[in-house]
């Protein structure tokens, strides 16, 4: 019997490849295509879902994962700066949108780079991986720029842990974005596995996730549930991830259920 797994080649990560609408922005143009070019990044995601769902069991955290966390970053920024929320790399260091811009889509995509290693304390071994591989992407920029953006990544990197505390909005940004990457994708695997709980039950019960312009607050996080099953999901992301993330005050979410033959508001979450 042949038990040998897939040996990773160049041509299958030639194939991996981060879509992200930059418009305007040439500083994440350029990081976008450094990543886009970046083979170790590209292995180390591959590694990452061997342990994640062949070890662990767990979902997806290879690139469709970081794909969908990515433009979640890059959906939430940008509704925060057409409401003239500052970010804080512009507050705190005199840098710009764009650079903020940047420090969301890397730490979107490298937030969970130590689950190649162990991942108990994946957060922290992020950091290294991350700070290594970030001084090869970011090296177009000066190096005072380079080390406040750095900086700012692997701050938004730790605070995505449990009981985090992110202290700037763009850390806040990510912690969001990777919470609401859920849903019937992310459950499947430990369906096909016969693993059921709670948290596949409430993955399978979301249809969808919608990032919206709100009306009570800047942004609206829209859940389409097909049960009630989905809430345990939304409570979850309300008490671990949205409060302490510096966006409470930015952002609703609202739980969207088929009620009969019409969609309808089943719950509202705000803080």
């Amino acid at each position: 019997m042949n038990n040998l797994g897939k040996k990773i080649v160049k041509s299958s990560l030639d194939a991996i490849k981060i879509n992200l609408f930059v418009e305007k922005n040439e500083l994440l143009k350029k990081v976008l295509d450094n990543i886009n070019s970046n083979n170790e990044i590209k292995t180390l995601w591959k590694i990452m879902n061997i342990m994640a769902i062949d070890r662990l069991g767990m979902s997806d955290h290879g690139p469709t994962h970081f794909n969908i966390v990515a433009n979640n970053g890059q959906r939430l920024i940008k509704i925060l700066e057409k409401n003239n929320i500052p970010m804080s790399i512009v507050t705190d260091f005199g840098l710009t949108n764009d650079h903020a811009e940047v420090v969301v889509f890397l730490a979107c995509i490298m937030h969970d780079l130590g689950i190649s290693i162990h991942r108990d304390g994946h957060e922290g071994y992020s950091l290294f991986i991350a700070r290594d591989m970030l001084k090869e992407i970011l090296s177009f920029m000066p190096i005072e720029e380079r080390m406040v953006v750095t900086s700012e990544i692997l701050h938004a990197i730790i605070s995505h842990r449990a009981n985090g505390k992110p202290k700037t909005i763009e850390a806040g940004i990510m912690r969001i974005a990777d919470a609401i990457d859920m849903g019937k994708g992310r459950s499947r695997i430990t369906y096909k596995r016969g693993e059921v709980n709670i948290y596949s039950e409430s993955d399978l019960a979301i249809n969808n996730v919608e990032i919206l312009e709100g009306n009570k607050k800047p942004i609206e996080i829209r859940i389409h549930m097909t049960n009630p099953a989905g809430v345990f999901q939304l409570d979850e992301i309300m008490t671990e991830k949205l409060v302490g993330s510096n966006l409470e005050k930015f952002v609703t979410i609202t739980a969207y259920m088929m009620i009969g033959s019409s969609e309808q508001l089943y719950k509202e979450y705000s803080v």
